[in-house]
């Protein structure tokens, strides 16, 4: 595994956020909201775009770290732990970092699928557990989680990614509560299709929802950085279709939602008429 960091020193009195998968898609915008409130940044991300991100952040004025590290690996989230936990103490932890795996589970390569579990659920407990104490001990320290809608139903064609972000969304929900009188907020970002690679990366582009419509990045980190400035315990991010969605998921009984989610993710459904 290569591990790779920019090193820049925070500017004293600055508050500082950690972003994980921060080199594009919501990760990316996530840091730029943050960079626009004037907070310095501590970014990490496993591929070398990490370090441009690096660079088109701090023109914005902030001061930067990136590291570039494989966070499904025990290395990977120590390497950017041992960077957070020896620099100023940060106000917020952003853990975002997630990929997909699309199509039938039994045809698709397990490898895929443990190593989706080894970013979106391993690595994100292990990174919240090393960097929470330091949130706690701030008084008014903020972590947010990007979940998804797809944690709010069944997800077939995406079975281990839906399950992650149920796991991200119930972990959040849970954590919120242990720590309720501790002054630290937890927030879960609740995006739905959203116009990034994770599309191309999953393999979902000949899907009903790889073709459907899909947000603005900048808009759902803007709906994410407001709900976490507000200690809402989660928002769902972009479009009224997303809140729709959303909603209808709390009332439908599982396999409803299954088949509802079965034939957006279908692999083919973007060429069917209906």
């Amino acid at each position: 595994m290569t591990v790779s960091s920019t090193d820049h020193t925070p500017s004293p009195g600055r508050p500082v956020a950690v972003v994980t998968g921060a080199s594009s898609g919501i990760g990316l915008a996530l840091a730029r909201e943050f960079a626009d409130h004037g907070y310095d940044l501590v970014v990490a991300a496993e591929d070398a775009g990490i370090h441009d991100a690096a660079e088109a952040l701090g023109a914005t004025g902030v001061d930067v770290t990136a590291v570039q590290a494989d966070l499904a690996t025990v290395e990977g989230v120590e390497a950017l732990a041992g960077k957070v936990l020896a620099g100023p103490a940060p106000e917020v932890l952003a853990v975002n970092a997630g990929v997909g795996v699309g199509g039938p589970f039994l045809d698709t390569d397990l490898q895929d699928h443990l190593r989706l579990i080894a970013l979106n659920v391993t690595g994100a407990v292990h990174l919240t557990h090393r960097v929470l104490p330091i949130l706690v001990a701030r008084g008014d320290g903020k972590l947010l989680f990007t979940s998804s809608i797809a944690a709010t139903m069944p997800g077939p064609y995406e079975s281990t990614y839906a399950a992650s972000k149920a796991f991200l969304f119930s972990f959040a929900e849970a954590i919120r509560h242990e720590l309720r009188d501790t002054g630290l907020t937890v927030t879960a970002l609740m995006p739905g299709p959203t116009d990034t690679e994770f599309f191309e990366r999953a393999g979902l582009e000949d899907t009903k929802v790889g073709q459907s419509d899909k947000d603005d990045p900048a808009e759902v980190a803007r709906d994410g950085f407001e709900a976490l400035m507000a200690g809402q315990d989660h928002v769902v991010a972009g479009s009224r279709k997303n809140r729709a969605q959303a909603g209808t998921a709390k009332v439908m009984p599982a396999r409803a939602g299954a088949a509802m989610h079965g034939r957006m993710a279908e692999p083919g459904s973007g060429s069917d008429p209906d």
